[in-house]
């Protein structure tokens, strides 16, 4: 599977899942945009390891929950690059708690960056898609957006938002060629389940089928297959890669 010659732009893209499908894509000869909130050290040290590697990447700084802030960045991508192939809306928060106690903040910032910010850079880049008559989106929901989580309701919501959201994308704009699909994981080994305590994380692995937690590459590995040709007549699906949890 080749993406030679493709433009990837990637939200949250600079950690974790996004940082592994950055790689994955680089490695296949993608051209990466990175979209993260904030700059700093972290990001720096992720463009340059991507550089290093050989690939051809600009990182842009981007709050995905301000429609302006996002519009800007596009058109700044669309100038540096030429053109988008490749859109992979990974950027996401949790602010998890029991229904009574979440705040509103705790409420309306998982909502903006989960949902809204994959539906403000879906909405930029729509029109350039339509436009060339191609393009690829591809949505990170997750498994909980699916079955529902105690302690993740504000979150739940926003994923579950994004499956519906990735249906109704893929009706309007098949006949477009272009293909809307989302990734739901399950629990992967990044910064967010880091938080977990071992003990919490061994009695997880023991519900799953397949008994450890998910690798980011095992996402990005997905992510590869629905980017590209191979996957050319598969659009409006949703995808677990969660080591059998939903079952």
């Amino acid at each position: 599977m080749t993406l030679q010659g493709k433009t990837a732009l990637i939200t949250g893209g600079t950690r974790g899942i996004g940082y592994a499908v950055a790689e994955k894509f680089a490695a296949n000869g993608a051209r990466l945009a990175l979209v993260a909130a904030h700059g700093g050290e972290r990001a720096e040290a992720a463009v340059q390891a991507l550089k290093e590697k050989g690939a051809e990447v600009a990182f842009y700084v981007c709050d995905v929950s301000d429609a302006a802030a996002v519009n800007e960045t596009v058109s700044k991508v669309l100038a540096d690059f030429g053109s988008v192939d490749i859109l992979v809306n990974n950027a996401g928060i949790t602010r998890d708690n029991l229904l009574p106690a979440l705040s509103e903040a705790d409420i309306d910032d998982v909502i903006d960056i989960n949902l809204k910010g994959t539906i403000h850079m879906t909405q930029a880049l729509i029109r350039p898609f339509v436009k060339k008559r191609s393009g690829v989106i591809i949505n990170l929901s997750s498994v909980v957006g699916m079955m529902g989580n105690k302690g993740q309701t504000n979150y739940a919501a926003s994923k579950a938002g994004v499956i519906g959201f990735t249906k109704s994308v893929a009706k309007e704009y098949g006949r477009r060629n272009i293909r809307c699909n989302a990734i739901a994981p399950g629990y992967i080994a990044t910064d967010m389940t880091a938080a977990l305590s071992e003990e919490m994380t061994a009695e997880l692995t023991k519900q799953l089928p397949i008994a450890r937690l998910g690798q980011a590459e095992d996402v990005a590995n997905l992510a590869l297959f629905l980017a590209s040709d191979a996957s050319s007549y598969i659009t409006g699906e949703v995808i677990k890669v969660d080591g059998g949890m939903y079952i």
